[in-house]
């Protein structure tokens, strides 16, 4: 099963990653007052890297 990452540090909250995801593994929240990506869905990853690739702060890591 694949595991998605998000480092709270790099990520903006553009919400690039849910735009793309076309199984819908996130969502945006607020932490610490700041919008960031969450995997809420991480089950349903199908390793297709799109959020990786388009991820413009290099944020997330999809690993197998």
């Amino acid at each position: 099963m694949p595991k998605v990452t998000v480092d709270n540090n790099k990520c903006n909250g553009d919400g690039t990653c849910v735009s793309v995801c076309p199984v819908a593994v996130f969502e945006i929240q607020n932490i610490n007052n700041q919008p960031k990506a969450v995997p809420v869905n991480n089950d349903a990853c199908i390793v297709c890297r799109a959020c990786e690739i388009q991820c413009s702060t290099q944020a997330i890591v999809v690993k197998e």
